[in-house]
């Protein structure tokens, strides 16, 4: 260092290889103590040009001269000696009298004050990553004008309505491109806490794992706000205040669920590659299985517990019902079942009980020559058929934040399970070092079969 910085320092403890002392003490005025212990003790005097710390370490270096034993048998080694024993003399005539539990812990600071400070130190540390929070908006953004626009004003015939059903469809697909940015950087997240923050005992895991959950909330729930603004009004324009506030609380337990669920498929797993296939396998379960595609009466039995479980039937339940309850449906020409009625009978004559029965309506009931049917009054009618009412939009909500919960819980297990837990039967890898190895060689396996 250079002199005016090694003057900032009042003492010295100066080590040589192997941690042996050369010299503990005071660095004086223009470090003259410090010189005066090596010139007494034979080394050459040191110019007034010169820098002490250099002059220090080459005098240390001499191999001629063994300065360790040379401090081992001054006077100033004694009485670093003596000071110690002194503080352990006094020590140990002070009484105990800690009780506090807490003063043993493992941690300095209390659990609260650990997820306190390190949520704050995660909240700056994206806020310093304006290229990740830039990505996620404008993925949002982009995302919901690009469906939205696609589905431009959907009018009331019944494509129209299948049309607001698909644009659902169509904003589930963005889940797995929110995923995917989230993982790799929990994984920055993990590496840096395992790496520094856990062997230091700085703070547990536990706030690390829920502070990193409690980081991605509010930008979940400003994508989701963008999201909606891009995709709700251009589809459906303007509804009541509840179907907009609906509407906009399912896209918000949607971005979080996203954010949960990858943060389940990575806690366990040693990279985001390996957690991607997971991930896509567990969303296309749940995607294909939604009730959107295909209605659950056309399922086969044995898929029908896919239906029931798949969170996104729940979440397009509810916003299916927001969006389309109580809409009035119009067919357009080519919608319409067109057929001659009875002779002497109108077309309400003729269908008047059958549509009592099953629903829907006449484009011109008293005409005797031909008849303009159309299935369909309400978009309700077509919801019911397809497990969806009105009724249960507020249960399945709910259950979104149900399944949050869930990811949240077995993310925090699963990460506990496999990268926390001591176990001394498990010597071998890791299951995610297994599943890591796994994909890697069905990887190589399928290009040397290309």
């Amino acid at each position: 260092p250079s002199a005016v910085l090694f003057q900032q320092f009042d003492r010295l403890l100066f080590l040589r290889k192997g941690g042996q002392t050369v010299y503990f003490g005071p660095i004086g005025k223009n470090s003259r103590t410090l010189l005066d212990y090596f010139e007494s003790n034979g080394s050459r005097k040191c110019d007034d040009e010169e820098n002490p710390a250099e002059f220090m370490l080459e005098v240390a270096g001499n191999k001629d001269h063994d300065w360790h034993e040379t401090w081992k048998a001054s006077p100033e080694a004694q009485g670093v000696q003596e000071g110690i024993d002194e503080i352990h003399k006094e020590r140990s005539q002070v009484e105990e009298t800690d009780n506090d539990a807490s003063a043993h812990a493992e941690f300095a600071m209390p659990f609260s004050q650990q997820l306190t400070e390190v949520t704050i130190r995660v909240f700056q540390q994206y806020w310093r990553m304006p290229s990740y929070i830039m990505a996620k908006f404008l993925l949002s953004i982009v995302a919901g004008l690009f469906i939205g626009f696609s589905f431009f004003a959907a009018d009331t015939s019944q494509q129209g309505m299948q049309n607001v059903l698909f644009s659902i469809f169509m904003v589930t697909t963005i889940f797995t491109s929110l995923v995917q940015q989230i993982m790799p950087m929990f994984v920055s997240q993990r590496e840096l806490y395992e790496v520094r923050e856990k062997p230091s005992k700085a703070y547990s895991w536990k706030a690390f794992f829920i502070a990193n959950i409690i980081v991605e909330i509010p930008y979940q729930i400003m994508a989701a706000i963008f999201t909606w603004a891009c995709f709700y009004y251009p589809v459906v324009g303007v509804q009541s205040s509840e179907r907009q506030g609906l509407v906009l609380f399912f896209l918000i337990v949607f971005m979080i669920f996203a954010s949960t669920f990858g943060q389940m498929c990575i806690a366990a797993l040693p990279d985001a590659q390996t957690a991607s296939a997971i991930l896509t396998l567990l969303f296309s379960m749940t995607l294909i299985f939604n009730g959107v595609m295909q209605s659950p009466t056309a399922l086969p039995g044995f898929w029908i517990f896919m239906y029931r479980v798949s969170p996104l039937t729940y979440w397009v339940g509810g916003i299916a019902a927001a969006l389309l309850h109580g809409r009035a449906v119009e067919c357009a020409q080519a919608e319409l079942s067109i057929f001659p009625p009875p002779a002497g009978q109108t077309c309400q004559q003729y269908m008047g009980a059958y549509i009592s029965a099953a629903g829907g309506k006449l484009s011109d009931p008293g005409s005797t020559t031909e008849c303009s049917y159309c299935a369909l009054t309400v978009a309700d009618q077509y919801l019911a058929s397809v497990g969806i009412s009105w009724t249960t939009r507020w249960r399945n909500l709910g259950l979104m934040f149900a399944y949050i919960a869930f990811n949240i819980f077995m993310a925090t297990f699963l990460y506990w399970f496999f990268r926390v837990r001591k176990s001394k039967k498990s010597k071998g890898p890791g299951l995610g070092e297994k599943v890591q190895k796994s994909m890697q060689w069905l990887t190589r396996k399928g290009k040397k079969q290309q």
